[in-house]
């Protein structure tokens, strides 16, 4: 599971990076009072970061929540899974 947690972060980190293009790190944490700090290890992949702040987020780049998500998810793949065996659950 801590490998697939990672994963998550990384991809998120990512997405939300390349989202933030031509803002700057202090600008992007200002306008969703988020320190640089929490910030920067988000985009590093570092951070794992509350719904609440990733709603948050996805306001900040004028999307929905569930469009970042998706953005997100085309980065992991149809195959990420936290689960390590996920055929045990298939009967």
């Amino acid at each position: 599971m801590y490998k697939s947690k990672c994963e998550l972060q990384k991809n998120l980190g990512k997405v939300v990076k390349d989202l933030r293009q031509e803002k700057s790190i202090n600008q992007m944490s200002n306008e969703i009072e988020l320190s640089k700090s929490i910030w920067s290890e988000l985009e590093k992949g570092k951070k794992d970061i509350r719904l609440s702040t990733f709603w948050r987020i996805a306001e900040a780049f004028e999307i929905k929540p569930s469009a970042l998500l998706a953005l997100v998810e085309s980065k992991l793949g149809k195959d990420f899974s936290f689960l390590e065996d996920t055929s045990t659950f298939i009967k």
